[in-house]
């Protein structure tokens, strides 16, 4: 099992660990602060270093409760010290469009009660699908409009984690569908918009609306009868 360091600090940047197992051009190692493609959030990418060699991550990957990082460069034989730097600007980026998403599913749900039913993000862009018959007149103006005003507000963002059979009985978290996380997962991890949204979610954030910047709706469509999708892109305040 591979501690992930950034489940509790989304901050962390540099870590020490150990080389547990290699497979071909991946590694894996005992901890390790670089986040593993899930929840529509893309990987991390960085270095890792060791007394006789570097190596570029590249990707970065699950496989059950284990991590595995791909490199470009030599790879460490199992029992290695290494030194891990997650590259700084791409996961800047992904916590802050990671934190718009929840800004936008925390108001189309308030005012619209309508839950998301999935998405997808890159570097200050992103997408997400919502369970929407029809779209009413200026809703992308009104949900752009009303997204930044939860940013300007900067409301802070908590992390916690509840025990699995608290978290199904917990009302704020239905729709989420805690029930669809691995029976594996005993601890859930929960995202709190403070006031606005909170979420399971395994994924890294800002500590503050504030640092997103700002959200702009850059379309609405159709995904079939039911479902439309919201695209965004992240700008500097």
């Amino acid at each position: 099992m591979t501690d992930r360091l950034y489940l509790r600090d989304a901050d962390l940047r540099t870590f020490d660990a150990t080389v547990v197992a290699v497979d071909d051009d991946r590694v894996e190692l005992d901890r390790t602060a670089f986040y593993a493609t899930s929840g529509g959030q893309p990987h991390d990418t960085g270095h890792l270093t060791w007394d006789t060699g570097a190596a570029s991550v590249i990707d970065v990957r699950s496989d059950g409760t284990r991590v595995l990082h791909r490199l470009a460069g030599p790879v460490p034989p199992v029992g290695t010290t290494v030194s891990g730097e997650v590259e700084d600007e791409r996961r800047r980026q992904l916590m802050r469009t990671h934190t718009a998403m929840h800004v936008l599913c925390g108001v189309i749900w308030r005012e619209w009660h309508r839950p998301v039913t999935g998405g997808n993000m890159e570097p200050l862009q992103g997408r997400m699908d919502f369970e929407l018959t029809e779209l009413p007149d200026g809703f992308r103006e009104r949900v752009e409009e009303l997204c930044n005003v939860e940013l300007a507000s900067d409301r802070p963002i908590e992390v916690s984690f509840l025990a699995r059979e608290d978290a199904v009985l917990d009302g704020d978290l239905i729709r989420t569908k805690v029930n669809l996380i691995p029976e594996s997962v005993t601890e859930i991890r929960v995202v709190d918009i403070v006031g606005l949204d909170r979420q399971a979610d395994g994924g890294t954030h800002v500590s503050s609306t504030g640092q997103v910047g700002r959200i702009e709706v850059v379309r609405t469509e159709s995904k079939g009868r039911g479902f439309k999708r919201v695209r965004i892109r992240i700008h500097d305040a």
